[in-house]
């Protein structure tokens, strides 16, 4: 039996919580890198040339040489012990932290819905950062929360815009990117770290702490994370992922927690995906044991300064006068507001033409976007490539100039 040819093509009856969401951000973001005739500045796209290949290589020659038959076998869901083991080493040098506090998920993303599907309920608020990551605010809304954006400025989320938000909203949890946030950069300083875990302590509200960037420091100060000051380690749950620091491609991060809600993570971590790949844990795990990731992530870095130096030397004289830039001290982006009567979103299609692509800011707000913003990866490419692309770029704000 054939289709009548004037009969519509079928569909599949799509859930209302991702009605609207053919295409994403993250989508594009990819789609804009792959484009050979465009330099990408869009995603945190690590340089594929600085990554550790031959050690990364040893480890999985080690592991399924030596622990093969597990490797490829089913395994837990909160992760392989040995994994678990080195991940708490590493929160240890902040937070006393022990193997039975981690649960190991498939990158920061993948912890952040489990996170929202076991603590969420259709229309609870989370307060986030004004802006946030923008993964994070699609993570929370698909399992029907609310976002809510709260006050920052160059330190990070406002204390006492926190406050009244709790007052007001009453959120389920608060969701925050301490440091080298994205999309902005910032680096929240430890006196007001200690003020937000003040409010957030007196008003009993959890924290989720998303700490993917806080070891690619540019100055070789590293800052330690809310949840290691007092009374924090209980009411948070920090997320940290290898992707950063040795590759995005092997899919492997961690939650640490404390009480109860470990057992509920683990659980869900079972409903979404049973367990993170066997062979993945037990490389990253013989990673962490026998190859030294500070001295790796300290070479990174160095070149990631570089790179920041240039673009932020590259992009001051080609924005408009009023315009505000932050030059972050570690991670991988810069945030440019470029003011009113620019809509970064309208320019977009433009500096496409032009070979050079950004990511407009809005989509980084839960709310009262300031379209004039756009965030740029500066890790990806060389210093004479950024200088090169961001040139042009300059010419497309010029040419968009209120």
């Amino acid at each position: 039996m054939t289709t009548p040819p004037s009969a519509a093509p079928f569909r599949f009856p799509v859930a209302a919580r991702y009605a609207g969401m053919e295409s994403s951000p993250l989508k594009d973001i990819f789609a804009l890198a792959a484009r050979e005739d465009v330099v990408s500045f869009a995603g945190g796209i690590p340089d594929p040339e600085l990554f550790a290949l031959e050690d990364v290589t040893a480890c999985y020659d080690w592991v399924l040489a030596h622990q093969g038959h597990r490797a490829l076998q089913y395994g837990v869901s909160e992760g392989e012990l040995e994994l678990r083991e080195q991940a708490a080493r590493r929160v240890s040098r902040d937070l006393p932290t022990d193997a039975s506090q981690i649960r190991v998920t498939s990158g920061s993303q993948e912890g952040l819905f489990v996170l929202a599907q076991a603590l969420l309920e259709p229309g609870d608020v989370v307060l986030v950062e004004s802006p946030t990551y923008l993964a994070a605010v699609q993570a929370f809304s698909v399992h029907g929360a609310r976002m809510i954006g709260v006050d920052t400025d160059d330190d990070g989320v406002i204390p006492e815009a926190l406050e009244e938000a709790i007052r007001t909203h009453h959120p389920r949890m608060v969701y925050l990117i301490p440091t080298f946030q994205n999309p902005t950069g910032r680096t929240m300083p430890v006196e007001r770290r200690q003020a937000v875990a003040e409010v957030l302590a007196r008003t009993d509200v959890p924290l989720v702490e998303d700490d993917p960037y806080g070891a690619l420091s540019f100055t070789g100060h590293t800052w330690a994370p809310i949840a290691a000051l007092p009374g924090m380690g209980e009411r948070t749950i920090l997320l940290n992922s290898m992707s950063k620091l040795m590759s995005p491609g092997v899919r492997i991060g961690w939650m640490r927690a404390e009480g109860p809600v470990l057992d509920t993570l683990a659980v869900a971590k079972a409903a979404i995906s049973m367990q993170s790949s066997v062979v993945d844990q037990l490389m990253v795990a013989r990673y962490l044991e026998t190859v030294d990731l500070d001295a790796h992530v300290a070479r990174v870095s160095a070149v990631y300064r570089e790179r920041r130096d240039a673009m932020s030397a590259a992009i001051a004289p080609v924005l408009p006068a009023g315009a505000h830039v932050t030059r972050p001290e570690g991670g991988m982006f810069l945030w440019a507001a470029l003011g009113e009567g620019y809509d970064a979103q309208e320019m977009l299609a433009a500096a496409v033409e032009a070979g050079v692509a950004y990511l407009p800011g809005w989509s980084f707000f839960a709310d009262h976007a300031d379209r004039s913003t756009m965030r740029l990866s500066f890790v990806t490419h060389s210093p004479a490539v950024i200088e090169d692309a961001v040139a042009r770029l300059g010419e497309v704000i010029a040419a968009h100039r209120a």
